[in-house]
């Protein structure tokens, strides 16, 4: 552990590409396709002081590019700056990249895992954990069970399903639509009769079509379903507010929006009422903090949509015990789980009310098994088809 005024100048910024293949009994079919593997990128940042960062970038379904562009294109950036300076190392990086000739999309989530580390680190100089940097307290957080789980199953499996996460202290859960609106309607009213007082949200993965999205509505509003997330590409501006007008279901969205200017745009729309940033995709904490700010504003909640390692989750758990618009916490219940479960220590205190509490242990509050991270090299290809 460092002191304030400790050297934490950077020397090494490095990214690892990690893939964790999913057995063929564990595979789950959703909007994106069937998962095969389950990929992440850490980020590991080095001080002068002895005091190492770590972060996660999300996999952007293309982890080597995006750990490429952070060895060779970013960290040559930051080499030498102050890692407590986490405000000025988003804007050189955001100079070279978010703006001009640069990456966009993929140099956002590129960024937000150097982000991540850089609060790790500055944390860990403070001996506090993050969420007492930040301001907040190690509160109650509500959860829902989500994750690449409770996919296209029968509806009396995906009913036992829910039920096995009930057992666990789940009260709310995340069913993954987009398959065909009669398929996806029976699938939710099972899970409802089944299970009536449990909340229901549902996420489509963007794979509907406005007259499917249209076509399932009546069947959510009439089950009392939370949300109806990402029905549409975030692109299709137009479709959302078709739906937002016709439909009764509050529309959710967020994981696929980068940085704040996009989320502004989103909230001035009206159309998304729940947002979902995404720490390992927005920009980072920082992003992820303006944007919690812009949403409090408009008097929104914030719901964040959890990557792939106990490293985002746990940052994730310190954001919302921080900040005074938090929604739910979305906890990883897929089978694959050992991006959470083997390569980091646990990333939140569960509690047995469908809560979660976040670490007290500076800084983000996780440890890398780094022999996990050794011998779960990249694999290459997509982790869904």
């Amino acid at each position: 552990m460092g002191l304030p005024g400790d050297d934490l100048r950077i020397t090494e910024v490095t990214a690892f590409g990690v893939s964790v293949p999913t057995p063929p009994h564990a595979q789950v079919d959703l909007g994106f396709g069937r998962s095969v593997k389950r990929d992440a990128v850490l980020v590991r940042v080095r001080t002068e002081a002895g005091i190492t960062g770590w972060g996660e970038s999300h996999h952007g379904r293309a982890p080597g590019t995006v750990a490429h562009l952070i060895d060779t294109a970013l960290a040559p950036l930051l080499t030498g700056a102050d890692a407590a300076d986490v405000t000025g190392a988003g804007s050189t990086l955001a100079r070279a990249q978010l703006r001009g000739l640069g990456l966009g999309t993929a140099a956002a989530i590129a960024m937000s895992g150097i982000d991540l580390a850089l609060w790790d680190i500055r944390a860990k100089a403070a001996g506090w954990p993050l969420h007492r940097l930040l301001g907040g307290a190690p509160r109650a957080i509500p959860a829902y069970a989500g994750g690449v789980a409770l996919g296209y199953q029968p509806p009396p499996v995906l009913a036992e399903e829910v039920h096995r996460l009930r057992e666990r202290g789940f009260r709310a859960v995340k069913l993954r639509i987009g398959d065909n609106p009669g398929a996806d309607a029976e699938r939710v009213a099972a899970v409802r009769e089944a299970h009536p007082d449990t909340t229901i949200l549902t996420d489509a993965n963007t794979a509907y079509t406005l007259e499917q999205a249209l076509a399932v509505l009546p069947a959510l509003a009439e089950h009392e379903v939370g949300w109806l997330e990402e029905p549409l590409p975030r692109t299709d501006a137009a479709g959302y507010a078709e739906l937002a007008r016709r439909g009764t279901v509050a529309l959710a969205a967020g994981e696929n929006h980068f940085t704040r200017y996009e989320f502004a745009e989103l909230v001035r729309a009206g159309s998304v009422r729940v947002l979902q940033p995404d720490l390992s995709k927005v920009g980072g904490l920082t992003e992820a903090l303006r944007v919690a700010a812009l949403a409090s504003a408009w008097h929104l909640p914030v719901h964040p949509h959890t990557a792939s390692t106990g490293v985002n989750m746990a940052a994730t758990a310190h954001f919302l015990a921080a900040i005074d618009n938090a929604g739910y916490f979305e906890a990883d219940v897929s089978a694959n789980a050992a991006l959470h479960t083997e390569l980091t220590s646990a990333p939140f205190t569960p509690g047995q009310d469908g809560t979660v509490r976040p670490l007290d242990a500076p800084g983000i509050g996780v440890d890398i098994d780094e022999d996990f991270l050794a011998a779960h090299p990249l694999i290459d290809g997509p982790g869904f088809r």
